[in-house]
């Protein structure tokens, strides 16, 4: 018995090797690709002109759309910051649907589906950038950097993002990055999470590889120090000028409420917000904390947590100036709206295990070394004017940035690798 335990042990100590080998080949290839950091002399001087953003909304037809207090015109220029594990991918999704359908002008990587994360965002990293270049939409992962975002942009841009309860943040960042994140290789037992809350400086080190993702990991998208200590007063400044540029902070928990606000925000349709969850996991996936773990789990994220409570309150004074009856009425036409729609579009009523996904159109990129995430099946026999926005609904993230011309090269070959490493 213990001579297989011992393989056993053998065979994931060379897994992780050849692993951390491949990572570095990725991370030559990544510094080979990667804009200069350090030249940004010309990316300064890159700002969305006056006269260029005028003409991008000339080249933009949507049609104003009824409110309650008159007309309005839809809002067309976005700036959403993907936050990671926070329903962002659902978000993203919608903008992508939004966009194409307007034929808005995307802002998009090059090579791979984020901007050179955890590298602070540069004008430089989007594909086929020039000096001057004025875009409608950003929107996919970065390491946000407002003076770079805001040189893409016309100045009335709506800044949007989305947070989650830390807690359930936390727990979802550790077991999704827990074999790309080293620091959690040496913990031994069932239970890994556990035993990182109870000890977190046992196991933590912060300029260890992609340490990032264990803690204030929020903060850190944010290209905030996710290393603060609790009391340190800069939380607090950070927060306030967070608050001072997002016009709209989305929340996970209250995904629903969320979309009925940007609805508003961005004078949008029902119909433009319609979605399905897209990168869920299985339940038996999740770990669920005790409350003393989910008390160090808050404590270890102190930064996030108070980033959270602060938008939470905004957050519901929106709600209460949207109006509660209001507010409940369109979050229910939601849901009857999106009922529709899985009805359409979907097989088997539902999300399904990856194994079982049968168009690999649909099936969504998955951790290192399982299959958690949950993805669909469409409908063989779907009504013709319904089959281009079932697709487009249930089309992940990487399929659907390659359908905007996006060549992911880089992305592709790090997903060929991690699966030949753990197959």
């Amino acid at each position: 018995m213990s001579g297989l335990k011992g393989n056993k042990c053998s065979s994931v100590v060379r897994r992780l090797i050849l692993l951390v080998l491949l990572t570095n080949i990725l991370l030559v290839l990544y510094c080979l690709t990667n804009p200069r950091q350090g030249n940004n002399s010309s990316s300064r001087r890159a700002t969305c002109p006056l006269s260029a953003a005028q003409l991008l909304q000339k080249n933009v037809s949507v049609p104003p759309q009824s409110t309650k207090s008159g007309e309005c015109s839809p809002k067309v220029n976005i700036m959403f910051m993907k936050t990671h594990k926070t329903a962002s991918s659902t978000v993203l999704n919608i903008l992508f649907r939004f966009g194409e359908k307007h034929k808005l002008k995307f802002a998009l990587p090059k090579g791979r589906n984020d901007f050179f994360y955890p590298s602070p965002f540069r004008c430089s990293q989007v594909k086929d950038y020039r000096l001057g270049d004025c875009f409608n939409i950003v929107c996919n992962h970065m390491r946000f950097d407002h003076q770079e975002v805001a040189k893409l942009l016309p100045a009335d841009a709506v800044y949007i993002t989305i947070l989650r309860d830390p807690v359930a943040l936390f727990e979802s960042a550790f077991h999704y990055y827990h074999r790309a994140v080293p620091l959690t290789w040496r913990i031994d037992g069932e239970d890994k999470l556990a035993r990182f809350l109870n000890s977190p400086q046992s196991f933590y080190s912060a300029n260890a590889f992609n340490s990032f993702y264990l803690k204030n990991l929020l903060f850190f998208d944010f290209g905030l120090d996710n290393h603060l200590e609790a009391d340190d007063p800069r939380i607090a400044r950070d927060i306030n000028d967070l608050s001072k540029r997002f016009h709209l902070v989305l929340f996970a928990e209250y995904f629903e409420e969320s979309l009925i606000l940007l609805k508003d925000t961005l004078c949008w349709t029902t119909e433009d917000i319609l979605y399905f969850k897209l990168n869920a996991r299985r339940n038996s996936s999740v770990s669920r904390l005790t409350p003393e773990l989910r008390a160090k789990a808050l404590q270890w994220n102190e930064a996030d947590w108070r980033l959270y409570q602060h938008f939470n309150v905004t957050f519901w004074a929106r709600v209460e100036a949207y109006g509660r009856e209001r507010m409940k009425r369109e979050v229910n036409e939601l849901r009857r709206r999106n009922s529709e729609m899985m009805e359409i579009c979907i097989e088997e009523g539902g999300a399904v295990e990856a194994q079982k996904i049968q168009d690999r159109r649909f099936l969504p990129w998955q951790p290192i070394g399982e299959s958690s995430i949950l993805g669909y099946n469409m409908k063989k026999n779907i009504d013709p004017k319904f089959r281009t926005i079932c697709e487009k609904m249930l089309t992940p993230e990487i399929q659907y940035l390659s359908s905007l011309g996006v060549s992911l090269w880089l992305t592709r070959l790090w997903g060929w690798l991690k699966d030949a490493v753990w197959i």
